[in-house]
């Protein structure tokens, strides 16, 4: 298998010197990702993702996904980056964090880190989350586009686990995948959200 593209960025932001979950390698790591082409069958088959039979509450998450309403639905992404909040019907719903605009999505990723179960970033980290809290804190804010039912039976790949160490790459990668209109669209809708 090819190198991992998380092994890739992660080995080039050491040799710039930057430390890891500084700001100035998320600044970096967002201009760099603008330049990368991502193919989304390369993508879920990336080394540091791990595949998950059965996703846990708090994890971020990578999938192929074919909306069972796509007629009807005005636009969706069809790889989503989704953290799981809670179990529901037939699925879970999770935050899709490609509905933010990359500055909201660090913003967003950064006020959620701050409720992780620890701060290792390692297979241990997830974040406590449930629909109550988002909706009740005025810092989580950005969740109001992103919040989505998924259904398991709709999603046509493996669920690959994005680990807590990748975070910060994997929201600054152009995996969107939005069908029915341009990101630059869904962001100007999302913004009207929050």
């Amino acid at each position: 298998m090819a190198d991992s593209l998380f092994d890739k960025l992660e080995a080039e932001a050491f040799r710039r010197g930057l430390a890891k979950k500084s700001k100035e390698a998320q600044t970096w790591f967002r201009n760099k990702a603008r330049g990368v082409d991502v193919n989304m069958n390369t993508m879920i088959k990336d080394s540091r993702l791990v595949k998950k039979s059965r996703p846990r509450v708090g994890d971020m998450f990578m999938y192929h996904y074919d909306p069972k309403h796509r007629k009807t639905l005005p636009y969706y992404d069809a790889f989503p980056l989704t953290i799981m909040v809670q179990q529901a019907p037939g699925g879970f719903y999770g935050l899709n964090l490609h509905y933010l605009p990359l500055r909201q999505r660090a913003i967003f990723l950064d006020r959620l880190t701050e409720i992780a179960n620890n701060q290792k970033y390692d297979e241990t980290t997830r974040l406590k989350l449930n629909y109550g809290l988002l909706k009740q804190a005025g810092k989580y804010k950005y969740f109001k586009p992103c919040f989505k039912h998924y259904l398991t039976s709709q999603i046509d790949s493996d669920i690959m686990k994005v680990e807590a160490s990748e975070w910060d790459i994997a929201i600054f990668l152009p995996t969107e995948r939005f069908q029915g209109a341009s990101k630059s669209q869904v962001w100007k809708d999302s913004k009207g959200k929050y």
